[in-house]
C-alpha cells in the first residue's frame, strides 16, 4: 500500500514537471484546449446544475425544519451562504466532475494506450503529454471554477426557492441577508479551493491513463482509480484547504 502511494505520487510529480515544462518550450494546441474545454465546461453545465439546484434546495429544507425548533429558522440564508460559497459548492461540484470528467480521461487516454496511438504520437516526434494531457489539464483549470461560481448561483437560487415556498420566508428577506452574510474571503476561499480541485481531478485522471498496462480490464481499473483517487483528494483536499484559509484569515 505504501510502496503504491509513493509510486502514485512520484508519477504524477514527474508528470505535473513534464507539464510544466511543455507549457513553457510549446508549442501549444489551441483547437485541442478548445476541444477539451468544450467538453469539460460546455457537457457538464446540465450535471452541475441539477447537482447545484438539489442540494440548495435540500440544505434550505433540512436547516429550515431543524432550526425552526429552536425558532431560528430566519437563520437559514445565512447559513446556506457561508456553507454553499465556502464548502458546499466547490466540493460537490468537484466530486460530480470528477466522476464525469475524472472518468472520461482516464479511459480515453488509457484507450488511446492500449491501441498504441500514444506510440504513435511519440514516434512522430510529438511530446504525448503536450498534446494529450495539457489540454485536458488546463481546460479542467478554466472550467471547474466558472462551473462552481455557476453551482454556487444556482444553490442559492434553489435555496431561495424552497425559503420561499417551504419555509415562508420574505425573497427580499433572504436575498439581501444572503448579500449581506458573504465576504470576499467567501468567494475568493471557494474559488481557490476550484482552483486546487480541478488538478486533483485532471492530474490523477491523465496518470492513470497513461499507465495503463492491459487492454480492457486495465482501461476499467485505471477509470475506477482515477474516479477514487480524485475523490479522496478533493475531500483530504478540502480540510486542509479550509484550515489553512481559516488560519490566514485568522493572521491576516
Amino acid at each position: 500500500m505504501t510502496g503504491t502511494l509513493w509510486i502514485f505520487l512520484g508519477g504524477v510529480t514527474l508528470l505535473t514537471l513534464q507539464i510544466a515544462r511543455d507549457l513553457r518550450s510549446g508549442p501549444f494546441y489551441f483547437d485541442l484546449f478548445v476541444e477539451q474545454l468544450y467538453q469539460v465546461g460546455i457537457k457538464s453545465i446540465p450535471l452541475v446544475f441539477l447537482t447545484a439546484l438539489s442540494i440548495g434546495m435540500v440544505m434550505s429544507l433540512q436547516f429550515g425544519l431543524g432550526l425552526e425548533k429552536f425558532g431560528g429558522k430566519l437563520y437559514v440564508p445565512k447559513l446556506m451562504a457561508a456553507t454553499i460559497i465556502r464548502e458546499i459548492g466547490p466540493v460537490f461540484t468537484s466530486l460530480m466532475m470528477a466522476a464525469r470528467v475524472g472518468a472520461g480521461f482516464a479511459s480515453e487516454i488509457g484507450s488511446m494506450v492500449v491501441t498504441q496511438q500514444v506510440d504513435a504520437i511519440r514516434a512522430l516526434g510529438t511530446s504525448p503529454t503536450r498534446k494529450i494531457v495539457l489540454p485536458r489539464v488546463l481546460a479542467c483549470l478554466v472550467a471547474v471554477p466558472i462551473l462552481v461560481a455557476f453551482a454556487n448561483i444556482i444553490g442559492m437560487a434553489g435555496g431561495l426557492l424552497i425559503g420561499s415556498i417551504e419555509l415562508g420566508l420574505d425573497p427580499n428577506y433572504y436575498l439581501l441577508n444572503t448579500l449581506s452574510t458573504l465576504r470576499m474571503s467567501d468567494y475568493f476561499t471557494g474559488f481557490f479551493k476550484a482552483v486546487f480541485f480541478s488538478l486533483f481531478i485532471s492530474l490523477p485522471s491523465c496518470y492513470y491513463g497513461l499507465n495503463v498496462t492491459t487492454g480492457a480490464t486495465g482501461v476499467g481499473l485505471s477509470t475506477t482509480r482515477a474516479v477514487v483517487t480524485s475523490s479522496i483528494l478533493i475531500l483530504i483536499g478540502d480540510f486542509f484547504l479550509s484550515k489553512l484559509f481559516w488560519i490566514i484569515q485568522k493572521w491576516g
